[in-house]
């Protein structure tokens, strides 16, 4: 069974074309600036990779790119093959806890949920609705980030904040970068043979979110109400005290929406140091970049305080600290200097062990803690397409 997996951004589609059961990656491409004169894409078959370019005004017309590309690339021989489309989307609320079918109630949830998402849903529901329109008999999935935090307890998800905020508007921590968590939790009870697990899940990359898991669900998250809570990360600022926002309107002149973008889009280690990319961070760091340098301390403490946090929050009882994404699979410097921190709590890195792990290495994953450790730290590298594709699998075989 071919299915398609597709994640589409504001100016951006990613896809897939997996085999399943086999799990098997047959094509994969990204699109790029749609809506802008220079639009262009990477397709990658058969360990090639094959660029194209042409404006592309909407989605539409970037999904027209992706069938073409996999008749082109024969990796259909008619859209006939195709038997589901599993899409990202952002924000499922308190309303869904899990994937499911798309529907028309679906798409309105979604739009209704475009407040809580406004940076993301536009894109979403473009690329659902341009996929519906080239494949109009094909059962697509959604498969929400929020899903895998639902089972946070309330103490958990509340903010200190007026009740009926939460009652009337629908306030409170929701989470993100659930598909990954989920992933890596499923990993880890695999490697540690049992469901119960307790976990720190560090998801650190351009966007950041580390998730305390006990008893193998979800018990607290990073994230929020949106995904600019938590912590520091490419372009978000993370937690700051909320006055800031006051303040700066009427120092600047700029209105709240204003203030919002900078604080999504300016912040972060690019506010900081200029850069948003860790790798060119610490590129500037090593030049003796005082910005740069003090960009990454800021970075480097804000996760480790939150496993500090979520370490006493889980009563000690962890049965491993998980980093993975961008810089938790790649960042050497970044997991050493973190867990250099956590010495007080008895968790110690073994840095030789360290230094051979990362996805441009031999060895992709594994143990990263010494012996003495009072907690194992690893490296697993995640894998939200498979979460995407697995569920759309299910659903369109029930």
């Amino acid at each position: 069974m071919k299915l398609l997996c597709v994640n589409a951004g504001s100016s951006s589609l990613k896809f897939q074309l997996f085999e399943m059961p086999e799990e098997k990656v047959i094509i994969s491409g990204y699109i790029e600036k749609i809506g802008l004169k220079d639009s262009f894409w990477n397709t990658k078959i058969n360990g090639e990779k094959i660029r194209g370019e042409r404006y592309l005004k909407n989605h539409s017309e970037a999904v027209d790119v992706l069938i073409e590309e996999l008749l082109k690339h024969k990796a259909v021989e008619n859209l006939d093959e195709i038997k589901g489309v599993g899409h990202r989307v952002l924000h499922g609320g308190e309303k869904y806890s899990d994937s499911v079918l798309i529907t028309d109630e679906v798409i309105q949830s979604i739009k209704d949920l475009t407040k809580l998402g406004p940076l993301h849903h536009p894109g979403n529901l473009a690329g659902i609705e341009a996929m519906k329109k080239a494949l109009p008999n094909v059962p697509m999935v959604a498969v929400y980030d929020t899903a895998f935090h639902q089972t946070m307890p309330k103490v958990n998800y509340m903010y200190p904040v007026p009740m009926e905020w939460y009652t009337k508007y629908g306030v409170r921590k929701y989470g993100f970068h659930g598909t990954s968590h989920k992933y890596i939790t499923t990993k880890m009870k695999e490697k540690l043979g049992r469901d119960d697990v307790n976990l720190i899940i560090c998801h650190i990359g351009s966007g950041c979110s580390i998730s305390a898991i006990k008893d193998g669900k979800c018990y607290d998250t990073t994230m929020g109400l949106t995904p600019l809570d938590g912590l520091m990360m490419g372009t978000r600022s993370g937690a700051i005290d909320p006055s800031i926002i006051e303040y700066v309107c009427h120092e600047s002149g700029m209105d709240v929406s204003e203030v919002t973008n900078e604080l999504n889009k300016k912040s972060g280690l690019l506010g900081i140091s200029g850069y948003s990319d860790s790798r060119d961070v610490e590129k500037e760091a090593e030049e003796g970049s005082e910005d740069a340098i003090l960009a990454l301390e800021m970075y480097n403490n804000r996760v480790a305080k939150y496993i500090a946090d979520y370490y006493i929050e889980l009563e000690g009882k962890v049965d491993g600290i998980v980093f993975t994404a961008g810089v938790g699979e790649n960042g050497i410097d970044a997991r050493l200097e973190i867990i250099k921190k956590l010495a007080p709590l008895g968790i110690y890195l073994d840095e030789e062990i360290n230094e051979k792990i990362a996805s441009y290495k031999d060895i992709h994953e594994g143990k990263i803690s010494t012996n003495e450790s009072k907690v194992d730290v690893y490296v697993l590298p995640t894998n939200e397409e498979i979460m995407i594709i697995k569920d759309t699998y299910d659903i369109v075989n029930k």
